[in-house]
């Protein structure tokens, strides 16, 4: 077994939510529970009963009946409490005093702050807004806006009257946002007047006109004045302010409509970067009862808590941070560039702000290990119960940084899921173990699995990632797939009835999981099946690496790995530095490993999330054309790696 980083102390043990959990569970239904393990077990041996007392632990409110819990059981098409009727919106507002709801940030130290009962009062004045344009259940809304607190109190609104969230970062490319946004026909558009990155401010007013020129269903366009205070909106057709909307001196009543669990609640794309992005579809209810399980049990989090998660509009985390709000926790919001103009910016607005649970990607941490900063030697981080980190594996030296260098008292949480299902498979158990390279436990009510390519389960070797009985956060489907022709072909062609994610990953004998990157990203050299983030592990710890790509590329009826690294400024790859590279990865981990070529790119492709893209790549140096560059946040980096010398011999 992986070596023990963290053990919870026996207090937290007690104190923990989980423990409670599990306690009045075995007393209330006469269960052996010892452990979670046991937990877990009965969560997906009686998955009916275990949602129904999530919804008593986030005292959900809604109307109708909680049986039966599950109409329909079978994958995809499962139907969670047909006879319940909710708003998410409604749940995710019930405090209403004058605790902080809301503290926002921006590069430039403006701060902000918005209680319960404001976050209440502001989101009325804007459902009213749209109650008289007519928004009715259904439609959709599409937002084109950075992570400030407008973007919140619009979604709130919106979701309020029924209406669909549907949104994107404001550094997409016109044509990406085209490419979501068209697919789904939005009735209304809300965007910020520009967003702000590194110091300097980006006006998005001429983007916005060619989009809305290219979204002929937008009947109303909404200006969020983020840049300037009174932008101006000539040329943009039929838009107005928001502000307008919250400057009103009257409060209205703010009603919710009340619709069935599985009604569509947000419209999400996949990265988009092998074609046009799928439209993934989520509901209100499976998306509210997950969130509630994630936030209160894995992460422990309650209305004393302020929770911080770096990401954007076009991230699921976003809309994983929000939802915390449903369980009166604080949420704090950062828009811009978390390295300007240092590394310390969001360790020192940790401790200024108190941030309870702190969340960021597993290349952001890579990214503070090699600027040097010891965060834990400058700030006081006592307060910081819990790191949660994805995007990408959490590799075990990184785990040995963030207890050496940020702190000893974090139960750091790796966890993995996604967009396809807005929450997590793996993540964080608050009562249990950090053991290092490990993503600490599967999730309750989820039946994860690892399968061999006979669908087996296997335990203490890779394969893939499945989910074999439903959960309430599966999509309902994908935009315009009546026939779930396209939504099947994603999840459910290679084991039927079982969801497959995609991910290649080993369960452990501790119950835990280590991700070791995208299965259709695998590397195949000589038949032997290799994760990319086995490589990465070896090459990223190499002080003259700042990152590094991998991908097979098909040769001569088999598959030969080539690896691009990207070095610090002034330094060339040579071949003592090739050598060196190779010896550190067949040393760690075996002959297959070692790439058969290894060169140097000035910069790696990437998502708007921050996510590196191996298909892309390998698309590139097939000489095969990547369809949807408007997907990446850099582009032009794809040009690196076309029609290189050292690939064709």
């Amino acid at each position: 077994m992986n070596p023990i980083l963290w053990q919870p102390h026996p207090q937290q043990v007690q104190q923990a939510a989980i423990t409670h959990f599990r306690q009045t569970m075995a007393k209330k239904y006469d269960l052996e529970l010892p452990d979670y393990r046991a937990l877990h077990r009965w969560s997906i041996a009686d998955r009916g009963r275990f949602w129904r007392e999530i919804w008593a632990l986030g005292g959900c409110v809604g109307e109708g009946e909680l049986e039966p819990p599950l109409g329909a059981d079978h994958m995809p098409g499962a139907q969670w409490f047909p006879q319940l009727r909710l708003n998410f919106a409604e749940n995710l507002l019930q405090r209403r005093d004058d605790g902080l709801a809301i503290h926002f940030r921006c590069e430039e130290s403006t701060e902000r702050n918005l209680s319960f009962a404001e976050l209440h009062d502001q989101v009325a004045k804007v459902a009213a807004g749209f109650r008289r344009l007519g928004l009715q259940p259904g439609d959709r809304v599409a937002a084109f806006v950075p992570n400030i607190p407008e973007t919140v109190i619009s979604m709130l609104a919106v979701t309020s009257l029924g209406g669909v969230w549907t949104s994107c970062s404001p550094d997409f490319g016109v044509q990406g946002v085209l490419d979501r946004f068209g697919q789904v026909e939005p009735r209304f558009f809300i965007a910020a007047d520009g967003y702000q990155f590194k110091g300097r401010h980006f006006d998005r007013r001429p983007q916005l006109r060619e989009i809305l020129a290219g979204l002929p269903s937008v009947e109303r366009c909404l200006v969020i004045p983020y840049l300037e205070e009174r932008p101006d909106l000539q040329g943009l057709g039929d838009c107005q302010l928001l502000s307008q909307w919250l400057e009103q001196e009257e409060s209205p009543e703010l009603s919710f409509v009340r619709l069935p669990f599985d009604h569509p609640l947000y419209i999400m794309y996949s990265s988009g970067t092998t074609g046009i992005p799928k439209a993934i579809v989520h509901g209100a209810g499976g998306t509210l009862l997950q969130h509630v399980k994630e936030h209160r049990l894995h992460t422990n989090l309650g209305p004393d808590d302020r929770l911080f998660y770096f990401t954007t509009c076009g991230w699921m985390m976003w809309n994983w941070l929000v939802s915390a709000l449903a369980g009166g926790t604080a949420i704090m919001l950062f828009d811009g560039n978390p390295f300007h103009p240092g590394p310390e910016v969001l360790f020192r607005w940790a401790q200024d702000q108190g941030i309870t649970a702190f969340g960021t990607s597993a290349k952001y941490i890579d990214a503070v290990k090699k600027s040097g900063l010891v965060p834990k030697d400058h700030f006081d981080l006592s307060k910081v119960k819990t790191l949660l980190s994805t995007g990408s594996p959490l590799v075990p030296e990184r785990f040995d940084f963030v207890y050496e260098a940020i702190g000893d008292h974090l139960c750091v949480s790796s966890i993995t899921g996604g967009t396809d299902i807005i929450s997590c498979f793996a993540l964080g158990h608050p009562a249990g173990p950090v053991r290092r390279g490990e993503l600490q436990v599967k999730g309750l009510g989820m039946d994860v699995a690892v399968f061999d390519g006979e669908g087996q389960a296997i335990v203490g070797q890779p394969g893939e990632l499945v989910c074999r009985q439903a959960f309430v956060s599966m999509p309902i489907g994908f935009w315009r797939d009546d026939d779930n022709q396209r939504y099947r072909a994603a999840y459910f062609e290679d084991f039927e009835g079982i969801w497959t994610h995609g991910d290649w990953v080993e369960e452990t004998e501790s119950g835990g999981l280590i991700v070791y990157g995208r299965s259709d990203a695998t590397l195949n050299p000589g038949g032997v099946r290799i994760g990319t983030a086995e490589i990465y592990r070896q090459v990223e710890q190499m002080d003259q690496v700042v990152e590094a790509i991998c991908v097979g590329q098909d040769r001569d009826g088999d598959q030969r790995v080539i690896l691009f690294v990207v070095l610090r400024a002034g330094l060339v790859l040579d071949d003592g530095l090739r050598h060196e590279i190779r010896q550190q990865i067949r040393a760690e981990t075996t002959p297959r490993h070692v790439p058969a070529v290894i060169a140097q790119v000035p910069d790696i492709p990437r998502t708007k999330s921050g996510k590196i893209v191996e298909l892309a790549v390998k698309k590139v140096i097939h000489g095969q054309g990547v369809k949807n560059r408007a997907a990446l946040a850099n582009p032009e980096a794809l040009e690196h790696f076309r029609n290189r010398g050292e690939l064709l011999d």
